[in-house]
């Protein structure tokens, strides 16, 4: 049930700061050594972060599909990136699932709607789809499943990749647009009136930040609620910093080498971030509704290993199956009563986004929106991070390879411990998270019971959700090698990364 606050004490706006594939050791606030976030420090020094963050999924489309319903992606059947990897010669068969945000769930956007907000979704979305991916034919996108049919009255960015072929101006594959063939995210940007050309060389997440600041001018000119949904394509492959901040982290590696994060690329582009997100907060504080507004920051799965970050100490990364594919920075700022500088250790997930974000702006759910509700209001800890715990766990559920390690699994932390079901294994593998974060030491065998315990947990929720799950593959070869069909070829599958 959530909890009423007062139209005094509520805050009138949203910004959300949602970051693509940014690690949870990413910041400064979070122990990096080398990226410099600034911005993103004061944020968290103004708000509360939680240490015991994590995203719905260890990719992104499950993880943004989570974001805007507050539903599982198990629940879902979002359960891959889309439009994900096609794999021959597995195991197990993974099970059809959805490809798309589907339009009968209940958004976000919808639900704000009916309280005269107005929604601007800027950035990623990848939850619509382009036909012929697997076979690598170049279709159109489909349009009927961007933002703005999701109840978002603006999009700027947002369509169905997953990534821009290029951070710079036109963000396609070519250098200019006579080259651009299918470039869905510079369709989707606001065209200047006869200077578009002027834009070379100009860094996508700049470009962003801009039509940020413009949104926000017109926003609190027009003194209405709105819902800002920020979805960085940063920090996502390809690896494209602006020359002047990977020149900076060049000398600053070459003065340190010993540093955990040594990829000045990937450096640069966590700094764009942090200026964009500075950019937000100076706009807001301008027209005085910095103390108005709600910000939630946070990552849609663990950092990429080890093409971009190091997620040390936890195991693994973006497509794995351990904490560092799916633990994450999160930070909220409640204005009024919320507590400031805080931490708290209390268990969270993406879909607490919704019924955060709901409660904070004193808006009840309807029941048909509470029923599938995934997710708890944050709220409570937020105003004081030393608040009791309302829930005790987490589940994750992700029926498919992944070309970075992952193979079909299922989990849920609960207190310290955190037990993983890997589909087709006969062992079970539980972790005492509190004394071994990296997960290096099974413990199923020394505890059965809790082992035991979990995993029926975790079973009854599966079937509570219509989980959809992976079934044994009569035709697998152990004695051939497993393969990966990607853009119409079939490559070479990753080993599993430990």
């Amino acid at each position: 049930m959530l909890i009423s606050v007062t139209a005094e004490a509520a805050p009138k706006n949203v910004v959300l700061l949602f970051v693509d594939d940014m690690g949870w050791t990413d910041l400064g606030c979070t122990g990096s050594d080398s990226y410099e976030t600034p911005n993103i420090d004061a944020l968290a020094e103004s708000g509360v972060r939680f240490t015991n963050g994590y995203a719905a999924c260890t990719v992104c489309s499950p993880s943004r599909a989570a974001l805007m319903t507050g539903q599982s992606p198990a629940r879902l059947h979002v359960t891959d990136f889309i439009p994900g990897h096609s794999f021959i010669n597995t195991p197990m068969n993974i099970p059809s699932w959805t490809k798309v945000l589907e339009k009968r769930h209940v958004t976000l956007p919808e639900i704000l709607k009916p309280y005269g907000y107005t929604s601007v979704h800027l950035g990623k979305w990848h939850l619509a789809h382009r036909d012929g991916y697997a076979t690598g034919k170049e279709d159109s996108a489909d349009p009927d499943f961007y933002p703005q049919a999701h109840g978002f009255d603006i999009n700027i960015g947002g369509c169905e990749k997953g990534a821009p072929p290029s951070y710079f101006w036109p963000y396609g594959k070519g250098k200019n647009l006579t080259e651009q063939k299918n470039n869905s995210i510079y369709e989707t940007l606001p065209k200047d009136k006869g200077s578009d050309q002027q834009r070379e060389g100009e860094y996508l997440t700049d470009r962003l930040a801009s039509e940020a600041e413009n949104l926000i001018d017109q926003l609190a000119e027009a003194k209405k609620p709105f819902f800002m949904n920020f979805s960085f394509y940063n920090v996502h492959t390809p690896l494209m910093g602006r020359s002047d901040l990977v020149e900076k982290y060049e000398v600053k590696l070459q003065e340190n080498p010993a540093r955990k994060h040594t990829n000045v690329r990937y450096a640069a582009m966590v700094e764009s971030v942090d200026e964009a997100v500075g950019r937000i907060v100076k706009k807001l504080q301008a027209h005085q509704i910095w103390d108005e507004t709600l910000v939630i920051f946070t990552s849609d799965n663990g950092g990429l290993k080890p093409a971009a970050t190091d997620n040390a100490p936890l195991r693994q990364g973006k497509g794995g199956i351990y904490e560092g594919g799916v633990r994450v920075p999160l930070i909220i700022r409640l204005p009024g009563d919320g507590s400031v500088g805080g931490l708290c250790d209390r268990l969270a997930i993406t879909m607490d986004i919704v019924p955060t974000i709901c409660d904070g702006l004193g808006i009840a759910l309807s029941k048909e929106v509470a029923e599938v509700q995934d997710g708890i209001s944050l709220l409570p800890y937020v105003k004081d991070p030393q608040t009791p715990s309302t829930r005790d766990d987490l589940f994750w559920h992700y029926p498919h390879y992944h070309s970075m390690g992952a193979q079909p699994y299922s989990a849920i932390r609960s207190g310290k411990w955190k037990l993983i079901q890997v589909f087709g294994q006969e062992t079970l593998e539980l972790y005492d998270l509190e004394n071994d974060l990296h997960e290096d030491n099974n413990r199923v065998n020394e505890k059965p019971e809790k082992a035991d315990e979990l995993y029926a947990k975790l079973v009854a929720w599966r079937e509570s959700v219509s989980a959809q799950l992976p079934t044994p593959n009569p035709r697998f070869a152990p004695d051939q090698k497993t393969g990966l069909i990607r853009n119409g070829k079939l490559r070479p599958a990753a080993p599993i990364r430990k």
